[in-house]
């Protein structure tokens, strides 16, 4: 195990340069108020350097009444009106100007009680809306991989853990109880039990893996207890991704499955990653660069870490 930590340097040097991706989808939301006419509120983030998106509505809809812009928190908001000759249902609707870092949800209320819940991207900017209920918010699911995957943040915790455990065994215990933290402040904060400003989570997270850094950098190569260390920082990485999906907003109706399919989508996104730590035992079991692998990967995180921690900052001060 030990050996094959000298492979992730690579990993992290790449990562290093890359900035750490918040939760950045756009949201659609129509709700159908009387036959056919829809109240529209399209949120697109601010932060994104491209042109807000634009949503091309089927050929049987006009919109009317667009609002001009509004800033609220980190997404400009536009509300409008839509109005229809017949259902949307069975009819095709996209999003113009979506990036590789913005996908867009889409959530219609019908009056008749039908709902659903879609996710286009930059690849598939398309959806056919069908013409039954969407019992389960599942795009929910994609958006919590999406999190964990472009989090660079999130994963470069996930893999500085790998240089404080000594075998496969503490590594899945440790990475479980790094869910398992995630999972209870996730659930906590988003019930509104406790909660934490977002930028406040994300300058801690920050710190976090300052203090991985020194400790994957200290004479003291292993851990006695990991797994502590992971579910206390996993914890903070809970806030953080509630405060990210708090911005999008639920399925209100359903804010259960809701945080249950994104945390799902969490989890699936950490098990995509342990399958390259087998293949990299398997593969390097005899690579032989182990100190200058630590050293080396400590400058790294640490680095991405205080960098991280001083932007975050400035913005709170700001």
């Amino acid at each position: 195990m030990s050996k094959l930590r000298f492979l992730f340097v690579p990993i992290l040097i790449f990562f290093s340069y890359l900035e750490a991706h918040e939760l950045n989808p756009a949201r659609l939301i129509l709700e159908e108020v009387e036959p056919y006419s829809f109240d529209v509120v399209w949120k697109f983030p601010s932060n994104v350097l491209t042109q807000p998106g634009s949503i091309v509505f089927p050929s049987i809809c006009k919109e009317t009444s667009k609002s001009l812009p509004e800033v609220e928190g980190k997404y400009l908001i536009t509300y409008s009106s839509l109005v229809c000759e017949s259902s949307l249902q069975g009819n095709e609707l996209s999003v113009k100007g979506l990036s590789r870092m913005t996908d867009a949800l889409i959530s219609i209320r019908f009056s008749d009680g039908n709902k659903f819940e879609g996710l286009v991207s930059v690849n598939e900017p398309k959806l056919t809306i069908p013409g039954e209920t969407n019992l389960y918010p599942t795009s929910y699911f994609w958006l919590g991989v999406d999190h964990l995957l472009s989090g660079i943040d999130h994963l470069l915790f996930v893999f500085g853990l790998i240089f404080l455990v000594q075998g496969m065994t503490i590594l899945i215990k440790t990475i479980t109880a790094f869910t398992l933290a995630h999972s209870i402040t996730l659930g906590l904060s988003v019930f509104g039990v406790v909660q934490l400003p977002q930028a406040t989570a994300e300058a801690l997270i920050a710190l976090t893996l300052v203090y991985l850094a020194l400790e994957i950098g200290s004479k003291n190569k292993y851990l006695s207890t990991p797994w502590f260390l992971a579910f206390g920082f996993g914890l903070l990485h809970g806030f953080g991704f509630a405060g990210a999906l708090s911005e999008i907003g639920f399925a209100n109706e359903n804010l259960l499955f809701s945080l249950l399919f994104f945390n799902l989508g969490i989890e699936a996104g950490q098990l995509a990653i342990l399958p390259i730590v087998g293949l990299i035992i398997w593969f390097f079991n005899r690579i032989k660069f182990e100190k200058f692998s630590y050293k080396l990967s400590s400058y790294a995180i640490g680095g991405m870490g205080t960098f991280w921690l001083i932007e975050r900052m400035i913005k709170i001060i700001s």
